[in-house]
């Protein structure tokens, strides 16, 4: 049994995909979410669809690049839950382009979400974990910021941005007893997958599909559901010695395809 009950746990971004996932599997194991979401329709409909009556989750419609916003609801979540055990920094968007098709908007947009949204969230939530002397943190990394990846590079700067910020928070708050450890994914089949192909591939989305997929050397896309046990795990006290890592959930991607 990983012992999460009652705590109160943050999730970034968790009104889709992996967030989504984590969100059923962290209230399905008895623990208060909150969910930061910038699509509220989306986290409601979400709250709805899983169906508890008590009050087990509850959302904020929040942009995490907006540091003014999130310190104010993270003090909100404070005041209204008495603490915040755990925050999973899981809010991210892709930019798909090499380094000369990749704007400066491109390039400050992704930077803006991915690796300032969580400081914002990091700084909404450190004094208050150094005061209680407890925390866990948990970053949403990828592959991309250990292996190159064709046409990724603003976001792979971002996810290699928040690798290092991982190992940084780990080592500055240990006196603490606070620990912060990333997630490092492959592919994973979320609604993000499902749009692009339609989007860049109409008509041959199955085709590529297969193609991402044999891509991993597992032969196939994890699933959301998988990463998000893989973050209960980290965030639980059995994982209590777990700190400054970084945890590759790949199919072998990483040590199998360099």
């Amino acid at each position: 049994m990983l012992n999460i009950e009652s705590k109160t746990v943050v999730i970034t971004g968790g009104g889709s995909g992996i967030g989504a996932s984590m969100v059923k599997c962290f209230a399905g194991r008895g623990a208060r979410v909150v969910i930061l979401e910038l699509d509220l329709d989306k986290a409601n409909q979400l709250v709805s669809e899983i169906g508890y009556s008590d009050n087990r989750i509850t959302c904020h419609q929040v942009d995490v690049a907006n540091q003014s916003l999130v310190l104010q609801v993270m003090q909100r979540i404070i005041d209204d839950q008495g603490s915040i055990d755990i925050l999973i920094n899981n809010a991210g968007i892709s930019q798909v382009g090499s380094l000369d098709k990749t704007t400066e908007q491109d390039f400050d947009r992704v930077f803006n979400v991915n690796v300032k949204g969580v400081y914002n969230c990091l700084l909404g939530v450190i004094e208050h974990m150094k005061s209680k002397r407890s925390g866990v943190i948990l970053n949403m990394c990828s592959v991309a910021a250990t292996v190159g990846l064709k046409d990724r590079f603003a976001y792979s700067a971002t996810k290699g941005a928040i690798r290092s910020i991982t190992f940084s928070v780990a080592k500055d708050y240990l006196p603490y007893n606070i620990r912060c450890n990333s997630i490092s994914p492959a592919r994973v089949h979320t609604p993000f997958v499902d749009d692009y192909l339609k989007k860049n591939y109409p008509g041959r989305e199955q085709e590529i599909f297969e193609q991402l997929a044999s891509s991993q050397p597992i032969g196939r896309m994890a699933a959301p559901e998988e990463i998000a046990n893989l973050a209960l795990y980290l965030c639980s006290e059995e994982a209590s010695f777990i700190t400054g890592t970084d945890y590759p959930i790949d199919g072998g991607f990483i040590k199998l395809n360099t």
